[in-house]
Order: C-alpha cells, then sequence, then structure tokens
C-alpha cells in the first residue's frame, strides 16, 4: 500500500490530498489566518494519525473477532520540547462501546494495540529521508 500526504501553502490557501493506492481525497486544512503556514502543527497531525489508525484497526480487528463496536474515542497526546527536538511522551487512550464485555473490549484494544501501523512504526522507529 503507497500512501501520499500533498500539501501546497501560499498566503491564506492551503490545499492537502491525501492518496492511498492511487485514490487521492482532499482534507479541509485551512492555512493561518493572514498568513502563510497551515492553521494545524505537525505534531496535532501526528497525534490524529496515531487516534485514526488505532480507531480504523479496532473496527477491522473488532470484525476479524464478530465483535460488534458502536463507537470508538481515541485521545492521543504528545510533548515536544525546543524546535528541532523530536517528540516524546506518546500515549493514547481509548473508550469502546459496542455489543460485547468489558473483558472482550480489554482484549480487543490490548490486541489492537500490537497490530496498529502507526503505532508500530513509532515504536520502531523509521528512517525520514530528505529527497532532493
Amino acid at each position: 500500500m503507497k500512501i501520499t500526504a500533498k500539501l501546497e501553502n501560499q498566503f491564506n490557501h492551503q490545499t492537502v490530498t491525501l492518496e492511498t493506492n492511487g485514490v487521492a481525497q482532499e482534507l479541509p486544512i485551512p492555512a493561518k489566518v493572514a498568513g502563510f503556514g497551515s492553521s494545524v502543527n505537525g505534531g496535532e497531525l501526528l497525534c490524529l494519525a496515531l487516534a485514526t489508525c488505532f480507531c480504523n484497526d479496532l473496527y477491522r480487528e473488532a470484525h476479524r473477532q464478530a465483535l460488534v463496536i458502536r463507537r470508538v474515542t481515541v485521545e492521543a497526546s504528545a510533548e515536544f520540547g525546543a524546535e528541532g527536538q523530536p517528540g516524546y511522551n506518546f500515549q493514547y487512550k481509548v473508550h469502546v462501546e459496542g455489543e460485547a464485555t468489558d473483558e472482550q473490549i480489554a482484549v480487543l484494544i490490548r490486541h489492537t494495540d500490537t497490530v496498529s501501523e502507526i503505532q508500530n512504526t513509532l515504536r520502531r522507529g523509521s528512517h525520514v529521508m530528505l529527497i532532493e
């Protein structure tokens, strides 16, 4: 699976396009008001990536286990220090409602934590290369 994110920004205007395996969609993220840059920062989007990945993977894994899940809330957080320093203290918490026992949901959450791709990418680290 090939995933691409493209951001085009100019004064008071921004376009964000996401693409997976050739299927593209726009994500409305406005530019900064009266300026250049994005109205959101990369740390916020990184936390959103953690939350989104876990949510989608939880539904996938629940389906595989024949569990009915009705609602998922994921809150991800991280801390960032000085400019140029990597983030740290990445955490997330999950609340799940569905037609399953508390124990089944707890087991599902723990299992999903082991197979969520974004979580595993951060845990294992990944080489990031600037292409010039």
